[in-house]
């Protein structure tokens, strides 16, 4: 007897440290995560150029909207310029704006800290529900280490503070069955729904999960918030379509209708699978204990409503980061589970009490499960102090387009191809490329903003908006007629234009519909290919010999 007591406390004791070692390792690996994203964000932060492609566009936006000038705009009359996102993320940074003009870092501040509210919120929903501060921490810190995270966290782009609002509003509405004033809670949730809608129009999942589980707590309730809640939401969509002259509808809505590549989803599934699987099964399982055991929380429904959203990550121009409103609530839900189970508060039915004689060894998984992760998600800048030298011992290179990067995803259709520190060689072609739009005195045209904002010039077109309207013109209705700036390239109108394409292509690419891409072809030629960020940017000058057709 006295043996087999031993033998037991002996196991009890391994367990126990097991749980500890393996913390510990997840922890140490969260924070090279976390050191690897803040100096990633710092970087991005001082470069002056677009690092995304749409950057510049969203700090035209901005731009915009610091003048009171609407960015909801006829795309076919000068400058060819319209937004495709709701107003709120810009309208935010319009005070920065107006402090410090035309600049890419207080954007890309407001991404970083967008990360940081929404890890920190995880941590709190993790805490409050578990009462496990490690876990929590871990939680908080694996959203962070997401390579999806990494690479558009510290971006100029409204999609992660859109995140941080879905986030905020369902750890607020979580909390409501504990709260003495529910009003309130439901008010403030809804509030910040709303932010997240008019951050991006991708919040309306989130919308539809919160009501759903308003639903299932109390249909007289849910109906009663839904009606008000659809009022405001509804009529500030009404007011700005007036007010815009029906711009708002074809650009916000009409333009986002885009092609679906079903390769494209399906890559990235599996990518976002291989990346995360470990939380995911965590996350999974408490999906499954409250389906059949308990009642369904509004993490659950949330993360079933934010994977069936993702789908949409298959339209041309989405990607990965449709999946980072998916991983918000994968890590609520998966450190839910695992602080309940290293707490033992788990309510098991009599049928499965036995379960409770392998609660140690589960423990021990799930803390296992946080280690995976975190080797899964690996990426490191290889060119820098200590990264290199972590790099060189785990036996890393480089298995992107930069000669710099290591990053655990590879890439598939969809996956963006970002995340490199951007080296002294970008910033100075940078200022190679803006040096030809300076020696010009006529307006350029770019796909990216950069270059029309450093050299003082006007920003002309938003490239991926017209390719949009364009392809969704049918024999019934023209939604986008590229004559007038066909014409002004024609013309030569522009003394330099601006293309990017990928290192080793050589024929004339870019984002704009085919017809305009011709005529460019047609009335300008390729005076240099500059590499920067892993792309060459051709700088193609007017044709000496062009002259108009008559």
């Amino acid at each position: 007897m006295i043996g087999t007591l031993a033998r037991v406390g002996g196991a009890a004791r391994l367990m126990a440290l097991a749980q500890q070692l393996l913390l510990g390792v997840a922890l140490l690996l969260m924070a090279l995560h976390v050191a690897v994203y803040v100096v990633y964000a710092v970087n991005l932060m001082a470069f002056p150029f677009d690092y995304d492609q749409g950057e510049g566009f969203e700090l035209n936006d901005t731009i915009l909207l610091s003048q009171f000038q609407s960015p909801y705009r006829d795309n076919e009359v000068f400058p060819f310029y319209a937004s495709n996102y709701p107003p709120l993320y810009h309208v935010i940074l319009v005070p920065l704006a107006w402090l410090f003009g035309a600049e890419y870092w207080y954007g890309r501040l407001a991404g970083f800290l967008a990360t940081l509210i929404t890890a920190f919120a995880i941590g709190y929903a993790v805490r409050r529900a578990t009462g496990q501060s490690t876990i929590a921490l871990l939680s908080g810190c694996a959203y962070l280490a997401s390579n999806y995270v990494y690479h558009i966290g510290p971006l100029f782009r409204q999609h992660i503070s859109m995140v941080m609002f879905e986030t905020l509003a369902v750890v607020v509405m979580a909390g409501l069955s504990e709260s003495r004033r529910p009003r309130r809670l439901i008010v403030a949730s809804l509030a910040l729904l709303l932010a997240a809608g008019y951050t991006k129009q991708l919040a309306i999942a989130t919308v539809a999960a919160v009501f759903f589980w308003l639903f299932l707590r109390g249909v007289r309730r849910a109906i009663a918030w839904a009606i008000p809640f659809a009022a405001v939401g509804g009529g500030i969509f009404l007011l700005i379509d007036w007010s815009t002259g029906g711009q708002w509808w074809l650009n916000i809505i009409t333009a986002n209708v885009n092609q679906y590549i079903l390769g494209q989803y399906t890559g990235l599934l599996s990518q976002f699978i291989g990346l995360h699987g470990a939380l995911l099964i965590l996350a999974g399982l408490l999906v499954v204990y409250e389906l059949y055991l308990d009642r369904l929380s509004l993490y659950s429904v949330w993360f079933v409503a934010a994977l069936l959203n993702s789908v949409l990550a298959g339209k041309w121009g989405a990607g990965d980061s449709y999946f980072a409103t998916a991983i918000a609530a994968m890590c609520i839900l998966a450190g839910i589970f695992a602080g309940r189970t290293l707490s033992g508060r788990w309510r098991l039915p009599r049928l499965l009490s036995g379960a409770e004689r392998v609660m140690p060894l589960l423990s021990v998984a799930v803390c296992a499960a946080y280690v995976l992760y975190g080797a899964a998600v690996i990426k490191l800048p290889l060119n820098l102090p200590v990264f290199a030298q972590i790099g060189q011992a785990l036996g890393l290179q480089s298995n992107t387009k930069f000669p710099h990067f290591y990053d655990s995803a590879g890439w598939t259709m969809g996956y963006a191809t970002i995340g490199q520190i951007p080296t002294a060689e970008d910033i100075a072609n940078g200022w190679r490329i803006v040096a030809y739009a300076q020696a010009d005195p006529r307006p350029i045209l770019s796909e990216e903003a950069a270059f029309s904002f450093r050299s003082g010039k006007p920003v002309v077109t938003n490239p991926t908006q017209l390719l949009n309207l364009y392809n969704n013109n049918t024999p019934e209705r023209t939604l986008y007629d590229p004559s007038a700036l066909i014409a002004l390239i024609e013309e030569q109108a522009f003394g330099v234009v601006i293309l990017r394409r990928e290192i080793g292509q050589t024929a004339i690419l870019g984002f704009y519909p085919p017809p305009v891409l011709a005529a460019i072809e047609r009335a300008y030629a390729l005076r240099e290919a500059i590499p920067m960020n892993g792309h060459e940017y051709t700088v193609l000058l007017p044709r000496p010999e062009w002259s108009k057709p008559q």
